[in-house]
């Protein structure tokens, strides 16, 4: 899985007026990491997130693979 980092700043702007706190705390994530993961454009966004972004869009009756790609290594 990797993160849509384009959309989910989208969201952050629109959902949560660019508070990256606020997003960590809907999320149930640390700040830090929710930064991390924006500072370092989707890099380090592992299963934490990827579920916390999952358990949000459930929530929200999002399509949440506009938040994440999910990607297969089958060919």
């Amino acid at each position: 899985m990797e993160v849509n980092i384009e959309a989910l700043e989208q969201l952050l702007v629109e959902e949560f007026n660019g508070n990256q706190t606020v997003f960590a705390q809907t999320l149930g994530l640390e700040r830090t990491h929710v930064n991390k993961v924006f500072r370092n454009k989707g890099k380090g966004a592992g299963a934490l997130f990827c579920g916390a972004i999952l358990k949000y869009c459930k929530e929200k009756n999002i399509d949440e693979e506009k938040y994440i790609f999910f990607t297969s290594n089958r060919e």
